[in-house]
């Protein structure tokens, strides 16, 4: 992996946060990012992904808003889960993962053949961007101010320095996309 690469076969940190740097309201509420984004807005970020990693919370909490809402599913590739405790019962479409991180990154990077992976939650991102895991961050700034709720870094994160690539705007949103920069 090279922070230089902006092709096939990144780790990016994929995130839709609001201006005053949450990603989801209180008790995790994330309908409010529909309310501003939708698949049309920047198809190429589909189309360049091959596979999810999600950590379990969020994963819990897009499946709550799969239930709740109609045109939310994804369908661009295979989903991996990195948890202590999969579940009993197998869930379609999904691969619940209990391995190390680097483990966990390297399976699901492998699924996504040449395209993307795509690092969703919190603290799952924080754990690859620590361990030096990822190659991009990818955020879609909201016109929505929160006032609470998580984060968009976890505490105790550290510094990771940024190389500003690309900056986009689809309506009222605007994408951001950095490389990571590795320390010399």
């Amino acid at each position: 992996m090279s922070g230089t690469d902006t092709g096939p076969g990144q780790v990016v940190v994929n995130r839709a946060m609001s201006l005053d740097g949450f990603i989801a309201g209180p008790d995790h509420a994330m309908g409010w990012i529909f309310e501003h984004l939708d698949g049309d807005a920047f198809p190429e970020v589909m189309q360049a992904t091959g596979a999810m990693l999600a950590g379990r919370g969020t994963h819990e909490v897009g499946r709550r808003m799969r239930a709740d809402a109609e045109g939310t599913d994804y369908d661009g590739g295979p989903v991996f889960v990195l948890t202590h405790h999969p579940p009993a019962e197998p869930e379609p479409g999904v691969t619940f993962l209990s391995c190390g991180l680097d483990e966990a990154v390297a399976v699901a990077r492998a699924a996504a053949r040449e395209k993307n992976l795509e690092i969703l939650g919190a603290d799952l991102a924080g754990q690859c961007l620590r361990a030096g895991l990822v190659d991009e961050v990818l955020v879609y700034v909201l016109p929505v101010l929160l006032g609470d709720g998580v984060r968009f870094s976890p505490p105790g994160l550290g510094r990771i320095d940024l190389e500003p690539f690309e900056t986009r705007s689809a309506g009222p949103v605007t994408m951001l996309r950095f490389r990571v920069r590795r320390p010399a």
